[in-house]
Order: C-alpha cells, then sequence, then structure tokens
C-alpha cells in the first residue's frame, strides 16, 4: 500500500516512501493532527481505498474497536511510522516496538539493523526499558560473533558508539548486554517482553512457548558481560 514504483517515483534504501495510486495515508499524532516533516507518529489511512475489509465476519464491533476507535475516521492498523524531510514515510514497527526516548520515537528494528550492521554482531534484540530521566531506556541483548570473543567493556563501548554514529546520539543504548541466545518462540520469534521482564529487573513471565526455555537462565547468568553507562 506504501511503496516506491520503478520508473515513477524515487526510492531510498530502507524507507517505504509514497502511497500507491489510490491509496491515502498520513503520520499522525496522538491527537491525530498530522505531523510535520522530520517527526514521528502513528500510521493511518484517511480514506477508503481499493480491496479495504468492509468488517470482521460477525463481529462489526470488534472491527470498529481494533481498526477505528483510535483516530475516528481514520484505519489505524498499529503501525509506528515517521516522515523524513522530504515527506517520505518509514515504517518503524507496531506501536508496541516504538520507544519514546526523551521525546524520540524510536523503533526497536531500527536500532536492531544499526547493531547488526557491526562486524562483530550475529544478532541483536532491542527492549524500552522504564527509565526515570528519558521515559525509556534503550537495552539491547547482542550475540557477537565467534571471532569477536567473549565481549566486555571495549566491545560494549564500540556498539553504542557504533550505533550512536549510524542512528544518532539519542539512540546510544543505555545498556548492552551480551548474551549466549535469545528467547525464541518455536517459530523463531524473539519474545521482547522476556527481554524486558530482564530490562527491568522483574521475575521472569510464562517460557512456556520457548523453544528452549533454558535460554533465559543461560541469559541471566550472563548478565555480568553486559555494561550499563550514561
Amino acid at each position: 500500500m506504501i511503496s516506491p514504483l520503478p520508473g515513477v517515483t524515487a526510492g531510498k534504501p530502507g524507507a517505504a516512501m509514497t502511497p500507491l495510486p489510490g491509496v491515502a495515508a498520513d503520520v499522525v499524532d496522538d491527537k491525530g493532527n498530522p505531523v510535520p516533516d522530520g517527526s514521528g507518529g502513528y500510521l493511518v489511512l484517511t480514506e477508503p481505498w481499493p480491496s479495504m475489509l468492509r468488517t470482521l465476519w460477525g463481529d462489526d464491533e470488534r472491527f470498529k474497536e481494533t481498526y477505528w476507535s483510535r483516530f475516528p475516521g481514520r484505519y489505524f492498523a498499529g503501525d509506528g511510522a515517521k516522515k523524513d524531510e522530504d515527506g517520505d514515510l518509514w515504517l518503524l514497527g507496531r506501536v508496541d516496538d516504538v520507544m519514546n526516548v526523551s521525546g524520540h520515537r524510536m523503533s526497536t528494528t531500527e536500532i536492531e539493523s544499526a547493531l547488526v550492521s557491526h562486524p562483530k554482531v550475529a544478532e541483536a534484540a532491542v527492549v524500552g526499558a522504564a527509565d526515570d530521566m528519558t521515559g525509556q531506556a534503550i537495552c539491547a541483548f547482542v550475540i557477537l560473533r565467534s571471532e569477536a570473543g567473549d565481549g566486555g567493556p571495549d566491545v560494549v563501548k564500540e556498539l553504542r558508539d557504533h550505533v550512536a554514529k549510524e542512528i544518532g546520539p539519542i539512540a546510544r543504548p543505555r545498556q548492552i548486554m551480551i548474551v549466549p541466545e535469545l528467547p525464541k518462540t518455536r517459530s523463531g520469534k524473539i519474545m521482547r517482553r522476556l527481554l524486558k521482564d530482564v530490562a527491568e529487573h522483574r521475575e521472569v513471565g510464562d517460557v512456556t512457548t520457548l523453544a528452549d526455555s533454558t535460554v533465559m537462565d543461560l541469559i541471566k547468568e550472563g548478565l555480568g558481560s553486559g555494561a550499563s553507562e550514561d
């Protein structure tokens, strides 16, 4: 529904760009007002579009509550987005996976991509943890490549600086924890709520859906490899 068209519109690596013909999309703030270029918020569709669904079978109220109640008159499926300085759209992922760090909306996917672009990182998962100063703080769990060794303060600092260079200083993780594995379901989805429990020093929740429930024990045992700064 939002995509560059070869030969018709320009393209930018990583950007969704502009809505396809027949689709009207915008990014709005908490009150439903369109945000200016260079800002982020909630991705909405402002007009009916080709092949638009009319309801959920046998449950009109659920359809209205799920997609139309957050911003009356606008379709909102739960995705965050931002407009760049040219007004082009960038998807940030599910609102649940978008952090608010000192008033800046940041996608966990965006920070994870920055981390795995570093040659020492094999895999990464990012969560937002409650923070008295910034509202939410960026906490990252990283699996290093074998050639990177076991990690340590120098590697953690290198990764934090790398994210700041790739995205900006506001994206520098408060904490990076080097872990041997990440908690995943049998289908391969990372269970971020469990990592959030660890980051916020809570008792870890239900692990029955994990492919390997012992992963959380390995993570907790290895927390000494992480570092917290700022």
